[in-house]
């Protein structure tokens, strides 16, 4: 390959989405890699929030229905805004809550145990919320989760094969919830072939989009998903905290949420204020309370550049950056014992890449001494996720470059080899 740093020049040079660059804050002398962790903050987010700022001054309670984007109305607009990134129908999708919420929401609602099928079916690789949520959802309806939670076991700690997945489907599963991207290797899972597999047994099955929403198309209501949920401050560049997304496939319109609240209401009515629940007919039925609508507002700004982005070339440059970085990796790093744990194959691959070394903890904070922002996972992974709307190759280069000499001249032995507070 060519490892010249005028050959990263001119990928940027082609490279159609390079102009939304210029409309994030990024720091001087510094190349942010983190952001499958939490994005950056743009223009756009910044004056939505601003906007809603002054809705809030100029129209106080008249907001709710006033102004350019009404309050009352906020949560689903978001969700119509969202649904193309992850091939949904506008009323399938709704922004609300926090990730973790609307995951206890839903398995809430779509957890149904009977005699026979009570074991929710997960995997050992997921993020930890996820497991925690699960347990605590089977303790809520009596079943010991050391008996009813099954996770599939990875064969080399780092990605999961879909057989695996499909033979552990068994007669005694009621529920089924995976990540669609592993958060540590970046392994796509195939949610497609998942959804049919698990249909064909009467399994009801759910999805964690957290690492793939805004980096990979999906196409949920034509695979017939159930359901899915997600945070939007990584890919998504909605800011930390920023509120969730969730997903119900429309053939579950018209039941009532596992978890009920002002919001899960009718349009029409919610200010009747009756005691008996009318749930909304789409997906607004899952929300439970009021929309935190600041927290709101930066994905008005967010999700407008996705829209002109699309996401096919936000996926497609994404794919190409870390090509580039894997090979840079394996031409400049090979005599310093780091393994690229990612798959390397398009079809499977995320929007990151993870290399495991025995040093990852003390080497992440020589490469933040240099400028360069990387993500440490216990016990020796570190995550680098160049993003297709504001990294260029010229940081990829640059970034390789850099860990090279912190290497050769050992100076991540500066440090402990040991995780901060925040890894």
């Amino acid at each position: 390959m060519n490892t010249e740093k005028t050959y990263a020049n001119q990928l940027d040079q082609k490279d159609n989405l390079k102009d939304f660059r210029k409309e994030f804050y990024i720091s001087n002398g510094t190349i942010y890699l983190d952001g499958n962790s939490l994005g950056i903050l743009s223009m756009r987010a910044e004056q939505a929030v601003d906007d809603a700022v002054n809705a809030w001054k100029k129209y106080a309670i008249d907001g709710w229905t006033e102004g350019k984007h009404p309050w009352f109305y906020l949560s689903e607009k978001l969700g119509s805004m969202t649904a193309p990134l992850i091939g949904a129908k506008k009323d399938e999708v709704i922004v609300t809550g926090s990730t973790t919420t609307n995951m206890h929401q839903l398995v809430a609602s779509f957890y149904k145990p009977n005699n026979k099928k009570t074991k929710i079916l997960a995997d050992e690789l997921n993020f930890p919320s996820d497991i925690y949520a699960l347990k605590s959802q089977l303790k809520l309806k009596g079943y010991d989760p050391d008996e009813h939670l099954i996770q599939i076991k990875s064969r080399n700690g780092n990605t999961l094969e879909t057989e695996d997945i499909v033979k552990a489907m068994a007669d005694d599963v009621a529920l089924i919830v995976l990540p669609g991207v592993l958060y540590r290797s970046g392994q796509i899972l195939d949610m497609e072939r998942l959804t049919k597999e698990a249909h064909k047994r009467n399994i009801t099955i759910g999805f964690d989009l957290c690492h793939s929403i805004g980096a990979i198309p999906h196409q949920l209501s034509e695979w017939g998903v159930d359901f899915a949920f997600w945070c939007t401050y990584k890919h998504l560049n909605a800011g930390p905290g920023s509120v969730a997304g969730l997903y119900v496939n429309q053939k579950h319109f018209g039941n009532e949420p596992g978890l009920a609240g002002w919001f899960s209401s009718s349009k029409e009515k919610q200010f009747d204020m009756e005691h008996t629940l009318t749930p909304a007919e789409d997906a607004g039925a899952y929300q439970i309370g009021t929309p935190h609508l600041l927290s709101a507002a930066p994905l008005l700004g967010s999700l407008e550049m996705f829209k002109e982005a699309g996401i096919k070339q936000v996926r497609q440059k994404s794919l190409e950056l870390t090509h580039y970085l894997m090979e840079l990796i394996d031409s400049e790093l090979s005599d310093y014992n780091f393994t690229v744990v990612s798959p390397t194959d398009e079809v499977t691959r995320g929007g990151h890449i993870f290399l495991e070394h025995k040093e990852a903890a003390r080497i992440c904070k020589a490469l933040k001494a240099d400028g360069i922002v990387p993500d440490f996972r216990t016990p020796n992974g570190i995550r680098l996720a160049p993003v297709a709307l504001y990294n260029t190759f010229e940081e990829v280069w640059k970034t390789v470059h850099i860990l090279k000499q912190i290497m050769k001249e050992e100076r991540y032995k500066r440090y402990e080899n040991k995780r901060g507070v925040i890894a």
